[in-house]
């Protein structure tokens, strides 16, 4: 039961000279799909004028500010800082994962670390995240598709958010962090659907017929694509983003026998 629980706290660091604190609700809110936040610190020197604006999220969102001074102009003391805590929760084997918020390839090195120990790390980033620590994390999601929908990107949506249509969050997420705000369904960026990558996990995870779970289709390109996230192509969920490409790949679902749950298949086309 205790490991059970242990799998399912998450550490949150967060770098406050390469995060925006614009994307913060949202981003709580992400974790709160991850799992719980036992421990939410941001790193920064609360002295300077830079973390003017954060510092007025800490307090709403319970989040524990760590003071560094810049010791010396031009290095960053704070990405030590941040390091040395991350060691050193790790150590005490109470979280199944930490969540890293940062754009700075120097995080590299911490999320190689902590995935050797049988750690699952999320980073949190903007698009210019380096590649390298983009890898190193079992999953990368980009800020830019957490940040609130201007009014301009909700006008350009077909069907006007439903709240009565959100998926509600558990008891325990709702402790950690408000449900999340709106976000515009247009691309990020106009990013190429990676439809070979897509193909390549459904011939893997298919049986004999072609068709594959969705499920497992996402999981192996998630495993291949630390950064693959449906929201970059305007879409919320994987079979959304599949049905784009009719041509491409078939889609139907399925009941499992004696139940009312379905399940979605996926295969290529043999239109």
């Amino acid at each position: 039961m205790a490991t059970t629980q242990n799998n399912n706290r998450l550490a949150v660091l967060i770098d406050a000279d390469n995060a925006q604190p614009s994307v913060i609700e949202g981003l709580l809110a992400e974790v709160a799909k991850l799992g719980v936040a036992s421990v939410k610190r941001i790193y920064g020197d609360w002295t300077s004028t830079v973390t003017t604006q954060w510092k007025q999220s800490l307090l709403r969102y319970s989040i524990t500010p760590v003071q560094q001074f810049a010791y010396t102009k031009g290095k960053n003391a704070t990405d030590a800082s941040l390091i040395i805590d991350a060691m050193d929760l790790m150590h005490t084997h109470r979280f199944g994962g930490f969540c890293l918020v940062s754009s700075d390839s120097d995080f590299t090195a911490l999320a190689r670390r902590l995935r050797e120990e049988g750690l699952v790390v999320y980073g949190f980033g903007e698009r210019k995240t380096p590649d390298a620590f983009v890898a190193a994390c079992d999953k990368f999601i980009y800020t830019e598709v957490l940040r609130p929908a201007s009014p301009e990107a909700v006008i350009t949506v077909h069907e006007a958010p439903n709240p009565s249509k959100r998926k509600e969050t558990s008891e325990v997420a709702d402790s950690v962090a408000p449900a999340p705000t709106a976000v515009s369904s247009k691309p990020v960026e106009n990013k190429q659907v990676p439809l070979d990558l897509i193909r390549q996990a459904i011939e893997e995870e298919s049986d004999d017929t072609g068709w594959a779970g969705l499920g497992a289709v996402g999981s192996y390109i998630q495993r291949i694509r630390a950064d693959f996230d449906v929201r970059l192509y305007g879409c919320k969920k994987l079979s959304d983003l599949l049905k784009k490409y009719p041509k491409h790949f078939d889609i139907e679902e399925r009941s499992a026998p004696n139940s009312s749950t379905k399940t979605v298949y996926v295969r290529k086309s043999v239109k």
